[in-house]
């Protein structure tokens, strides 16, 4: 029994590394990549003056806005949750969100769309920067 809890640590540790390193990092993107990213998150999302909530939440001041705190909009359990664990969003969390969503809020959630280029996470993420200043 206890080698099995050791392996099975052991499993869980390699996966969750292999998971994190095929994730990348964030670091600083380029806003105006990021516009032209943003455009497959346009048919849910939108950002800037006006902005409204969609099939998503519209998306002004993300960066440093509280996980799951748009008025108006349903959010379902699994990113509310989420949302009481990390607090607000940061560079980082959107980073990991946008790689997998349904991953990051451990269970279900509204976005489909995965950027799994490390580039296109980080130019996203500088071109809603952009728009929230």
């Amino acid at each position: 029994m206890k080698r099995t809890m050791i392996a099975a640590a052991a499993l869980f540790a390699a996966t969750s590394f292999a998971h994190a390193a095929d994730m990348g990092t964030y670091a600083e993107g380029d806003a105006a990549k990021g516009e032209k990213v943003f455009r497959k998150c346009k048919a849910c999302h939108e950002v800037g003056e006006g902005a409204k909530n969609k099939v998503g939440p519209q998306l002004n001041g993300i960066v440093g806005r509280q996980i799951a705190s748009v008025e108006d909009y349903k959010y379902g359990d699994d990113i509310k949750t989420k949302g009481e664990e990390l607090g607000a969003w940061t560079e980082e969390h959107l980073f990991a969100y946008l790689y997998d969503p349904k991953d990051f809020v451990d269970g279900k959630s509204k976005m489909s769309l995965k950027l799994k280029k490390e580039s296109d996470r980080n130019d996203v993420i500088a071109y809603l920067k952009s728009m929230s200043e």
